[in-house]
């Protein structure tokens, strides 16, 4: 019986041609029974590319293709590994030391030779450059692979204007899952967004916005250090996040919530009944958001939150003593929580109430004293004292606060949607390019 791995990882290979590449596809063609192949470390041409997907469309049985479309010039090599799932394409390093101009051709051969496999249903095209030159075939795949099921698209250097193509696509595949259904087919939602790292900022919040509220089966979201401020943060909650329920990891980080993003966080979390972990540490909640948060899990709402992800929020000891009732009283399952770089002393009693509450859990599940930070408090090296002085002033802006971001909500609201109409605007010529419309056309009469 054949190998179910076809494997030239490493290699070094450069394969610019199909005469190039052909020595190697000959096992490959041969083997009826692949299940997964890697091609990392390798760099492929056009022809290279158009003569393996020629070979790829006819495995049925592949569940895995990993290291194949990642480390374009000027990015790691780097990729979030999911093995755990089947039917996977793991897309990394071949196309290093390649000019722009063959990126194009290279990656459209290979998305439309994966349209033919219906199970595939996770695609993580991570450190990949796709700016304006390369995000024809891209939008034109992700807006026609019915069955994606995972999509990680982490350190893309997208920006706001690649950034609202993406989500615009998204949204299109989600109109084409409804008409598959109608038809009778069996297709899953799309339950992971992994898209961090990308400038996404809040010019583009409109559109994913509109790309959640679309999904709402969605299950698994990080988009961390993408730029967001508070208003694009508020508007893609409440907009988008708002409308799925059984969220289950929600992970922003490295991104600007202030006190707005705070508040709506705040209204909304109790609408995530399912929600496992929430990640948003260094993203200034404040030490009023802070607390708005901390009151808004202790109303019982998310009992089967495990990780909440706080670090360098300024989050003060006020809030910190709201987190620890919150733990207490109404996060049953709560495991984990990430607390460094905040505004309050180590050995405040709220710091060891929190230390026992959690070991105590560990304990009681027969957990071993986990290293790899799955348990407890993290390391409070890096905290700030909270100081006295902030505490009067916090006290005295407090309702000062209440009244400017009300009057500002609205503002930054509006502001947000001019912006993300702008950016739309900017893309139409890019939505209408010729190369755009013909690759869709032939995505769209690939059979699935």
């Amino acid at each position: 019986m054949a190998s179910s791995i076809f494997s030239l990882e490493g290699k070094g290979l450069r394969l610019d041609t199909a005469a190039d590449v052909e020595p190697h596809l000959n096992a490959l063609r041969d083997n009826n029974d692949v299940e997964e192949i890697r091609l990392g470390g390798n760099t492929l041409g056009i022809g290279a590319c158009e003569a393996l997907a020629k070979v790829l469309e006819t495995k049925k049985t592949l569940q895995k293709l990993r290291s194949v479309l990642s480390a374009i010039p000027g990015f790691g090599c780097a990729t979030t590994d999911l093995t755990p799932l089947n039917q996977i394409a793991n897309l990394a390093d071949i196309f290093t030391s390649r000019l722009l101009h063959e990126i194009p051709p290279s990656l459209s051969s290979l998305l439309t030779a994966l349209l033919a496999l219906p199970s595939l249903h996770t695609i993580n095209l991570s450190d990949n450059a796709f700016g304006l030159n390369t995000q024809a075939p891209l939008v034109a795949f992700l807006s026609s692979h019915v069955a994606l099921q995972h999509l990680i698209l982490n350190n893309n250097g997208l920006g706001p204007r690649a950034g609202v193509l993406i989500a615009d696509a998204l949204t299109q595949l989600a109109e084409k899952k409804e008409e598959a259904r109608r038809k009778g087919d069996t297709v899953p939602d799309l339950e992971t967004v992994i898209c961090g790292r990308n400038r996404l900022e809040s010019g583009s919040m409109n559109a994913w916005a509109k790309m959640y509220a679309a999904h709402n089966g969605v299950r698994t979201v990080k988009m961390v250090q993408n730029g967001i401020r508070q208003e694009g943060v508020s508007h893609v909650l409440r907009e988008g996040f708002r409308h799925a329920k059984g969220l289950r990891v929600l992970d922003l980080q490295d991104n600007t919530f202030t006190t707005t993003g705070a508040k709506t966080l705040s209204e909304l979390v109790a609408g995530w009944p399912e929600l496992q972990e929430l990640g948003v540490g260094d993203c200034l909640l404040g030490a009023r958001g802070g607390v708005l948060v901390a009151e808004a899990l202790r109303k019982g709402s998310n009992k089967a939150l495990e990780v909440l992800r706080l670090q360098y929020n300024e989050i003060d000891g006020k809030g910190l003593m709201a987190f620890a009732n919150a733990a207490k009283d109404a996060l049953p399952t709560l495991k984990r929580i990430e607390l460094n770089g905040n505004k309050f002393n180590e050995d405040d009693l709220s710091v060891e109430s929190l230390r026992e509450l959690l070991d105590e859990r560990r304990m009681k599940t027969g957990a071993e004293d986990d290293e790899a930070g799955g348990w407890g408090l993290d390391s409070l090296s890096d905290l700030e004292e909270e100081s006295d002085e902030e505490d009067e002033a916090d006290e005295g802006e407090d309702d000062e606060d209440k009244e400017i971001e009300e009057e500002e909500k609205d503002q930054k609201a509006e502001k947000l949607l001019q912006d993300a109409d702008k950016a739309e605007d900017e893309n139409v010529a890019l939505e209408e390019d010729k190369n755009v419309d013909d690759l869709a056309d032939k995505l769209s009469k690939t059979g699935l």
